[in-house]
């Protein structure tokens, strides 16, 4: 109810009212003031009866109070209650749900008076919004409280309509998305009722797990998990990790979680077999002196972390000029990693020039070839060409015609290895076919040292010399030769790949241990954007750039500016173990890590909807492939198969969605396989992720008052306590509503008035006998 000015229904009789006004004015000074004693006694009674007067000639004019207030069943009002599992948490006996119902009792006088003045529509919401009749139907047994969700959903389907607000009852802890909700401008206010926040419980969660995987060989997957508890005190905690088969990885006990402190634990794994992988991290209470008081819920003491191990395996290209010491220890590593295939293109010979001087006329086939009778003379290597080997190719035909000379026999590899091969061994197509496969396809590049690489091999001004991280500098210096040492710079210590060993110390050792290197191609600075992991120190102290990497366009580039990295092996301690070919398994790892294929699989999983399966498929061009069938196979945690259908996007080519709904939690698996028009596969790609509403659900047990307060800010309301919901719909007219009615109120014609008019002449009366007064 909003109040307004006081105006007059006889507004004619103003005129009467004011000279009445004057009259009796002038009639009261000049009878006061013939009175000479008792002077304050005098100014008393003469404001009594001024009084009097004045209320009198008012109302001549007959005021009116008038105002506005809400039209009975013309506005909406929204009373919204979280029925998640979450209010289920309480102390003392009741928990929160219970105290919610009680107030949304029917027979509450809260709800019966605002129905007087609103229309007021009932709902419940947890994984989605609903309308009931009667918060009766309050269970608290939702998975999921989509707060954010519900509120969207019910700010858009009341739109354009008389909504004068929403009573928002809930602990605050959304789990549908992160974040705080995007309201509209236009949404109505949002008035918040925290629930009770219960003091005196005790839990403890796992609130979190991240996955982080490297190239490092020793431990490639980092899990950390984020505990944090709650009323604890002294309590020791046992932190496990569980694989698939349910053996225990790693135990870890904790002997205090103080409140408000969230710990980090890092476990590093490395896991038996490829592909997707799922770890559980559970944290307990188990020691018996600590039996009570017992958890608030145990719900909340267990992650699950999906690691993807799959991708492979991934095929490097290895071209040298020559056979060397580099490449025999680099295919003994790789020997074995079964997730790289080294495959190898070695010149043997140059090209030799046609001379006939003594030799047999007409010949045109080289000589080392002589003697396998089965080959023609055109079959046969050509005096001007070189002489190369294939090594490890899938087929007799892959690598026949040497280097690949076009996009589909490229990009078939995920990375390329040159190694003391100079760029005149090249076409100048061959060259940009090689950026291409970088800058497009995104793959990986590594370029070795030695005396016909980098600007020795006159890469300078070529398509490859743009992509690597150094500049080369003037053509024609050598590789210069003396004892270089080598030392990780700052950023090689950040990276798991570059180091051999878990900890600084013996990472040091290590350093220190290696023999001192001969060779070393210069290069004439670094350029923007790429980071230097390594370097070796000249005689004079003074540091080279002896591995740099960057990243150019989709793929990454590296330089590893020592050529002869062969004489680490030579000097190993021990006969059994090779750091040196731990570094090239580790080196390869990182180069392929990113390099995507032709089928790309990402699952975005809000935290309550459904998992969204994004698969994104590229031809053999690596350019986006449409007309696609694309085929998901889910199986659930109990073990049944779901067969979708992805579909097509319509905003971006050759990408294609599907949608699961998971049904209980646990870890799901995906089988993605995608079929090209033809019916040829394109590719096939595994996936997975984990569902858990319930440790979502219970992730913390603290109401999340700034949430509330936030959404109240946005939307112009307020946060309400639980004992002022009375007041405040009681306050409720007072405010802005979309659809009010006018109100009329005459003042003159009530008995106060007159009363009151009556009190002050008589009171004048009184005050002058009392007084002595005439």
């Amino acid at each position: 109810m909003t109040p307004f000015p006081v105006s007059w229904a006889a507004t004619g009789a103003l005129g009467w009212a004011a000279l009445l006004i004057a009259l009796a004015t002038v009639g009261l000074a000049t009878s006061y003031a013939r009175r000479g004693r008792a002077r304050p006694v005098r100014a008393a009674a003469c404001v009594m009866k001024a009084s009097a007067i004045l209320l009198l000639a008012a109302c001549l004019a007959e005021p009116l109070a008038t105002g506005t207030r809400p039209r009975p069943g013309s506005n909406l009002f929204l009373v919204v209650a979280d029925n998640s599992a979450s209010l289920q948490i309480g102390a003392g006996g009741t928990t929160r749900g219970q105290r919610l119902r009680t107030r949304l009792a029917a027979a509450s006088p809260w709800l019966a008076r605002l129905g007087q003045d609103f229309e007021v529509r009932r709902y419940l919401f947890d994984a989605n919004v609903r309308p009931v009749n009667s918060f009766d139907a309050l269970t608290f047994d939702g998975g999921v409280s989509g707060l954010n969700g519900a509120l969207a959903t019910l700010i858009e389907r009341f739109r354009n309509q008389p909504v004068a607000g929403i009573l928002l009852l809930t602990d605050g802890n959304a789990t549908d998305e992160p974040g705080p909700p995007r309201l509209p401008d236009d949404a109505p206010p949002v008035y918040t009722v925290p629930a009770d926040d219960d003091a005196g419980l005790v839990d403890l969660s796992v609130s979190r797990v991240a996955v982080t995987q490297t190239a490092f060989e020793a431990s490639p997957v980092t899990i950390t998990a984020t505990l944090e508890g709650r009323g604890l005190g002294e309590r020791p905690v046992v932190v496990r990790v569980i694989d698939d088969s349910g053996r225990e990885i790693e135990r870890r006990t904790l002997a205090r979680l103080p409140d408000a402190q969230p710990a980090a634990e890092r476990f590093l794994l490395r896991p038996e077999q490829t592909g997707i992988s799922f770890y559980t991290v559970e944290a307990n209470l188990t020691d018996a002196r600590w039996a009570a008081p017992p958890e608030a819920t145990l719900l909340n003491n267990r992650r699950i972390a999906a690691v993807d191990r799959g991708g492979g395996p991934y095929r490097v290209l290895y071209v040298s000029g020559r056979p060397n010491w580099e490449f025999k220890f680099l295919r003994r590593a790789m020997q074995e990693d079964d997730e790289i295939n080294l495959v190898a293109l070695v010149r043997v010979a140059r090209r030799e020039p046609k001379f006939t001087f003594l030799g047999r006329p007409g010949e045109r086939t080289n000589p080392l070839f002589r003697g396998f009778g089965n080959q023609a003379d055109e079959a046969a290597e050509q005096y001007d060409q070189p002489v190369l080997i294939r090594l490890n190719t899938e087929s007799q035909d892959e690598l026949r015609g040497g280097f690949p000379k076009n996009v589909e026999d490229l990009f078939r590899y995920h990375a390329v290895i040159l190694d003391d091969v100079e760029a005149g061994f090249f076409t100048h197509d061959q060259l940009s076919l090689l950026q291409q496969f970088v800058g497009r396809r995104g793959g990986g590049f590594l370029m070795l040292g030695g005396k016909d690489s980098l600007a020795q091999g006159d890469y300078q001004r070529t398509p490859v010399g743009e992509m690597l991280p150094v500049y080369l500098g003037r053509a024609g210096n050598d590789a210069a030769a003396a004892a270089y040492s080598l030392v990780l710079t700052r950023e090689g210590w950040l990276q798991p790949w570059v180091r051999l060993r878990t900890n600084e110390n013996d990472e040091r050792q290590r350093l220190q241990a290696m023999p001192a290197f001969s060779t070393l191609n210069r290069v004439e600075a670094i350029k923007p954007g790429a980071a230097v992991l390594a370097q070796v120190a000249a005689a004079d102290g003074a540091p080279l750039p002896a591995l740099v990497v960057q990243q150019f366009g989709r793929g990454r580039t590296a330089a590893l500016l020592v050529g002869d990295l062969w004489r680490w092996n030579l000097h190993r301690p021990d006969a059994t173990q090779s750091d040196l070919e731990k570094s090239w398994r580790q080196m390869l790892r990182w180069l392929v890590s990113d390099v995507p294929g032709q089928v790309e699989v990402e699952v975005s999983q809000p935290r309550a909807a459904a998992a969204e399966i994004i698969v994104r498929t590229r031809d053999a061009q690596f350019e986006p492939l449409d007309n696609v069938k694309v085929a998901v196979q889910v199986k659930t945690p109990e073990g049944r198969v779901v067969e979708l259908a992805a579909e097509s996007s319509d905003r971006t080519p050759g990408q294609y969605t599907a949608a699961f709904a998971p049904r209980e939690p646990g870890a799901y698996r995906a089988q993605i396989v995608a079929t090209a028009a033809d019916g040829s596969e394109v590719g096939r790609r595994e996936t997975g992720w984990a569902a858990e509403p319930q440790a979502g659900e219970f992730r913390t047990l603290a109401v999340n008052h700034e949430a509330l307060e936030r959404i109240a800010r946005d939307t112009g309301g307020e946060v309400v306590p639980p004992n002022s919901l009375e007041q405040f719909v009681a306050s409720l007219p007072n405010r802005k509503i979309p659809v009010v009615e006018s109100w009329t109120y005459p003042l003159w014609h009530q008995w106060p008035v007159f009363a009151a008019a009556l009190g002050l002449l008589i009171g004048e009366w009184s005050l002058r006998r009392w007084n002595g007064l005439p």
